[in-house]
């Protein structure tokens, strides 16, 4: 989940929330959307790469 701050920056969020926190772990800040879309298709190749 990519959410825009204030800043004008763009954050990664996890897409389940973390049952301690009850909140969504920050994965990452990003300058640009496209960067941003790029690291969360890396972070999904990782996750399912078996």
């Amino acid at each position: 989940m990519i959410r825009k701050l204030k800043s004008g920056q763009y954050r990664i969020y996890s897409r389940k929330v973390d049952p301690k926190t009850n909140k969504r772990k920050n994965l990452g800040t990003f300058d640009t959307l496209e960067a941003a879309k790029r690291h969360e298709q890396e972070i999904q190749y990782f996750k399912h790469k078996g």
